[in-house]
This record gives structure tokens, C-alpha cells and sequence, in this order.
């Protein structure tokens, strides 16, 4: 197996054989075709004949809060990649039509945090957010003690309300293949923060408005200009934030992304801009010579939180008992609503992209994977 240090141009990917790279050709064909087999149910324009938008559904919302404020676009087919040491194994689908991808925003959040951090626009990531964004967010006494790591490991305990959604909304939510959501958005007493996690996109949301303060500029732009030019990636991708999202800083109007597409919104992005995403962070941030995020701020990102095992900074471990145990401890995952999946296997260096393969189904998916190396 090649242990080559590739790097794919801006407008070209090498290709590997797969007897090659290590792989028995017919068993990863297998596991291609279970992706293919296995498209998401939801439908292809997110909302069913009787008008639910499909992500609600899944997640049990209703009620007053559950508006769809951002632009929802209709997806592509089953599609997908996988990268040996950096070249491309196989494909499937329309890898470079740009779909929603939802919750791997959160993870190009983090990044974009790990710049700010590397800027010395965050000083320490223990400290109160509100240290450094002015105003009312935080200024009560319980949001007074939530800091850039709270909202990094999703344990802030925010209490507010933002772009018209109250933390509320995502109150007992649960976030795992078939999960009880039949309490979500119930009232709970909010504990101390840093002391108990949920998976709470006002709060994520919050995170990002808060790094735009820092910046000042929009965060796709900042995203663009640091991160997705550099590696390569297309010109296709964008990041939309809600019609009621704008903001003015420094006396400039400008708008606030969320971290997915939970109402709309969010990252629209094609599967072979996330592989080049991947493949920084499988090389600890450097992208043929230039760094582009450090390498501490990587590992600070995978490693475990104190509110959850498998769960770093806004970014998916392969830790404890929900773990693919096929799978290495150290591998490392961005996960999306729907099924859309960044999978970084940093022993084999090997990378998978999916997109509308169901969560449920992606363990599968990637023990198939695993189970073809020769």
C-alpha cells in the first residue's frame, strides 16, 4: 500500500487501484452497493405530501417554534467517496452536486473556533464567552459562566432565545439511530454550565453568531478564504443563514449561519469538498506544506469531553458503547442529519464520505469498508 503523502490538485484527483491500495475489489464493490441500496427515506425535497418538513419529523418537533427560517434546496441521489492515503478508491453518485449536509456545519465550526483560537481572537477557551462578545447573551448570571468550551462540547446550558428559537426547542433532545425524542422540547431545570450535555442547535447557533463577533465578517467568507481555497475545494459550496438572521457589527450588516439545517439553511456542499475537508484533518491541518490549523487545535477537537465520551469538540469519536467496534478507537467522525457523514480513519488513513446513507446503516457501511482490505 502506497504510503505516499498525496495531495489532490485543485481541479484533479489521483485515482488508486484497489488491489493497489489494499483492498479486495469485489468486496468494496460490495459495500458501495449497500450504500447505493440504502438511500435515505426521507424524500428528495424534504417535505412530505402532507407538508412536514422531513428533519422535524424525525426528531419529533412541533408546536410554535418549529418554523423552517432558512432556504431548503432538494437533494441528490445516494452518493459518495472513499480516499486510500488520499487518492480516490472508489466513487458513487454525483459526488460534486452541493446538497444540504446539516450537522457536519458543526464541525467546520470548530474549525473555524481553532482559527480564532490560532488568531488570538479567543485567549483561552475556558473563558466566559461573554469576556469577548458584549451585549445582553450573556449577561445574566447563568449565562455569565458559559465559556468557548461549554458551546465547543455542547454543555453551555444557554438559556435564551435566538433568530426567534428559545434553547427550549431542542430541551430532552436525544441524538442516536432511533432514539425517544417523545419529550423534546419539554421544559427542563437547566444545570450548570459545563455540567451536563445536550444536543441543542440554538446553542450551536449561538456559537456561530458568537465567533462572527470575533471575525466580523462573515463566517463563510473567513471559511473560504483560510480553509476551503486552500485545499482545493470547489467554487459550488455555500453557507446560507436564516432570513431572519442578520446582524449588524461595527456598524456592518451581515448574516449569521447555522450549524445545520435543523431549520432550514445551513451548508450546502458536495461530497468531494468534504473529502478534501477530511483529508486536512486526517493531516492534522496542513495541506502540502501550509498550515492552515494547527495541529494541537486537532487533537484538542478529538479528544473526549467531559459531558460525553464519544463526543469532542462538535465533532463524533468512535468511543464507547455506541462505538463501530470494527472500527478503531481513533477514528473520528462529522455527522449530518439524513444521512450525510465525514468518516476519517486515521490508522488506515482512510476517509469515506456519504451522503443520504442513514445513520443506522453507516456502521454497516463502514464495517463493509474495513472487512474489504485485503
Amino acid at each position: 500500500m502506497t504510503q505516499s503523502r498525496y495531495f489532490p490538485a485543485t481541479s484533479a484527483w489521483d485515482k488508486v487501484d484497489p488491489r493497489e491500495a489494499g483492498y479486495a475489489p469485489d468486496r468494496l464493490a460490495a459495500a458501495v452497493a449497500f450504500a447505493q441500496a440504502n438511500e435515505t427515506p426521507w424524500p428528495r425535497g424534504f417535505y412530505y405530501d402532507d407538508g412536514r418538513y422531513a428533519p422535524n419529523v424525525d426528531w419529533n418537533e412541533v408546536g410554535p417554534w418549529s418554523a423552517v427560517l432558512g432556504p431548503v434546496c432538494e437533494r441528490g441521489g445516494s452518493a459518495g467517496l472513499v480516499l486510500q492515503n488520499g487518492r480516490m478508491l472508489a466513487t458513487w453518485g454525483e459526488t460534486a452536486r452541493a446538497d444540504m449536509t446539516f450537522s457536519i456545519a458543526k464541525s467546520y465550526l470548530a474549525v473555524l473556533a481553532g482559527i480564532a483560537v490560532d488568531d488570538g481572537l479567543i485567549g483561552d477557551i475556558d473563558e466566559p464567552v461573554g469576556t469577548r462578545v458584549p451585549g445582553p447573551l450573556f449577561a445574566d448570571a447563568h449565562n455569565a459562566r458559559v465559556t468557548w468550551r461549554h458551546l465547543l462540547e455542547q454543555t453551555s446550558e444557554w438559556r435564551g432565545e435566538l433568530f426567534g428559537k428559545p434553547d427550549q426547542i431542542d430541551h430532552n433532545r436525544l441524538v442516536a439511530p432511533n432514539a425517544d425524542n417523545s419529550r423534546k422540547g419539554e421544559l427542563r431545570e437547566l444545570q450548570t454550565p459545563g455540567s451536563f450535555y445536550e444536543y441543542n442547535d440554538v446553542r450551536v447557533n449561538l456559537l456561530s453568531l458568537c465567533l462572527l463577533n470575533l471575525f466580523k465578517r462573515p463566517l463563510p467568507d473567513v471559511l473560504r478564504a483560510r480553509i476551503m481555497d486552500p485545499i482545493g475545494a470547489s467554487k459550488d459550496w455555500e453557507w446560507v443563514g436564516y432570513d431572519n438572521s442578520f446582524v449588524e457589527i461595527d456598524g456592518k450588516r451581515m448574516r449569521s449561519v447555522p450549524g445545520g439545517g435543523h431549520w432550514g439553511g445551513g451548508m450546502f456542499i458536495g461530497a468531494e469538498d468534504h473529502a478534501r475537508f477530511g483529508l486536512l484533518m486526517a493531516r492534522g491541518g496542513d495541506w502540502n506544506g501550509q498550515r492552515l490549523l494547527p495541529q494541537a487545535w486537532v487533537d484538542a477537537m478529538w479528544a473526549p469531553s467531559s459531558g460525553l465520551p464519544n463526543y469532542g469538540f462538535l465533532w463524533w469519536l468512535n468511543r464507547g458503547p455506541h462505538a463501530n467496534k470494527a472500527a478503531p478507537e481513533t477514528a473520528v467522525y462529522a455527522l449530518g442529519a439524513g444521512g450525510n457523514m465525514i468518516w476519517i480513519d486515521r490508522d488506515a488513513e482512510m476517509i469515506a464520505v456519504t451522503r443520504w446513507l442513514p445513520s443506522a446503516k453507516a456502521p454497516e457501511f463502514i464495517r463493509q469498508l474495513i472487512a474489504a482490505r485485503i
